[in-house]
């Protein structure tokens, strides 16, 4: 491996354990864009904040190029009580940083630094934003970033994204072309029966017996509407109705997601549950209301960009530690937003093992700061090829 010599990677996990530490929630992460405005100013960047109220970007330019990229990390944490007794636990209850993104952070400020410590070395030409977003976790401060100039201010020809991994060996990255992640939707059913008495059946219309129903049918949506060789899930999630154990309610609200991976599918899931919705609504003499809130668009890397960063996982790790075969995930995120804007990759950094509590989103997670220095030194890797005198591209 041609992993970089970190020599400040001591003081990485130390900023990386602090923010641990200081979990903030979408919004909110406060305390975490001071910390990171802090470090980015000792390395004598230029930072801007403000954009999406705790966003951080900084810029390096070496060279006369008008070339640029984007690097981006995301910082805020999850609302969810840690289970794990370290040292750095969450100090705040019921926030935790269950998903990496305190690493993805100290990750991005080390690439930050090294670059600005070895600018007259680097082997680029162009400018580098370093890109410190708050909000992933279902709020989208991505997309609150671009709506307030994100890429008017920082004009960029590509951005890039990572994400550790549990499940994927220290090491190890994936990097896959087309969809890596999924879009996903929230839906919303209410159904309205007739209340009655629990001993009257016969009196009313039974919104737990539709409902149940409901449940049943939506399991058949992606088994039997969506082709074979594409993907979808429909689950559901919620459930609520009644208060009294003899009661059987006016009504009931069923809660869950839809997840796929381009537009078509999705339009087809929706059509199919709002066809179930009507069929039992009529079957049961229920009335039956269905609502979808969009969320995240499917993550989806561009071609070119992809090729880059496969070359620069063969030349840092070695071509036997590419995973570039890897199955997207179900999961969103909401770099969806930048790759909708601008051309770009989001790669998957090995975080180990994926069993017992090293998994996303865990009361037992935390992230391995063993691959610090891969993430480090795959961002500074990845700006030389990038902005790199061999890549002809223009990326302003």
């Amino acid at each position: 491996m041609a992993v970089l010599t970190i020599p400040f990677l001591a003081d990485l996990a130390e900023i990386r354990r602090d923010i641990h530490a200081h979990p903030e929630l979408a919004f909110n992460e406060l305390r975490t864009a001071d910390l990171v405005a802090r470090e980015l100013n000792s390395c004598g960047l230029r930072v801007h904040r403000g954009l999406a109220r705790t966003g951080v970007v900084a810029s390096l330019h070496k060279g006369t190029s008008g070339r640029a990229i984007g690097l981006r990390a995301d910082m805020d944490a999850l609302p969810l009580e840690e289970k794990n007794d370290f040292a750095h636990r969450s100090t705040n209850a019921g926030l935790m940083h269950a998903c990496g993104h305190d690493g993805h952070t100290a990750i991005l400020l080390g690439a930050a630094r090294y670059m600005a410590e070895h600018r007259d070395v680097l082997d680029f030409d162009g400018t580098v934003h370093f890109i410190f977003q708050p909000a992933e976790e279902s709020e989208g401060g991505a997309a609150v970033m671009i709506a307030e100039g994100l890429f008017e201010q920082f004009p960029m020809g590509a951005v890039f994204g990572l994400h550790n991994w549990p499940g994927i060996p220290v090491g190890e990255m994936a990097v896959m072309p087309g969809p890596v992640m999924a879009g996903t939707c929230a839906f919303e059913i209410l159904v309205h029966g007739q209340g009655c008495h629990a001993a009257m059946p016969h009196q009313g219309v039974d919104t737990l017996v539709v409902t149940s129903q409901l449940v049943l049918a939506l399991q058949t949506v992606v088994a039997r509407n969506v082709h074979p060789c594409e993907s979808a899930v429909v689950s559901v999630t919620q459930i609520h109705a009644g208060e009294a154990w003899n009661i059987i309610p006016d009504d009931a609200v069923l809660r869950g997601t839809i997840r796929s991976f381009n537009p078509a599918t999705q339009s087809l899931v929706e059509r199919s549950v709002e066809r179930l919705c009507s069929g039992i609504a009529s079957a049961f003499g229920a009335q039956i209301s269905v609502r979808f809130d969009h969320r995240y668009p499917p993550t989806v890397n561009s071609a070119a960009e992809t090729e880059i960063c496969r070359a620069v996982v063969r030349d840092l790790l070695g071509p036997d530690r590419l995973r570039d075969k890897e199955l997207p995930s179900m999961g969103a995120e909401d770099f969806a937003y930048m790759l909708g804007e601008k051309p770009g990759c989001y790669v998957w950094l090995g975080n180990g093992p994926g069993s017992g509590g090293c998994t996303l989103h865990n009361p037992h997670y935390d992230f391995n700061d063993e691959i610090l220095s891969v993430g480090v030194s795959y961002w500074v890797k990845l700006a030389e090829r990038a902005l790199g005198p061999e890549s002809d591209d223009d990326r302003d």
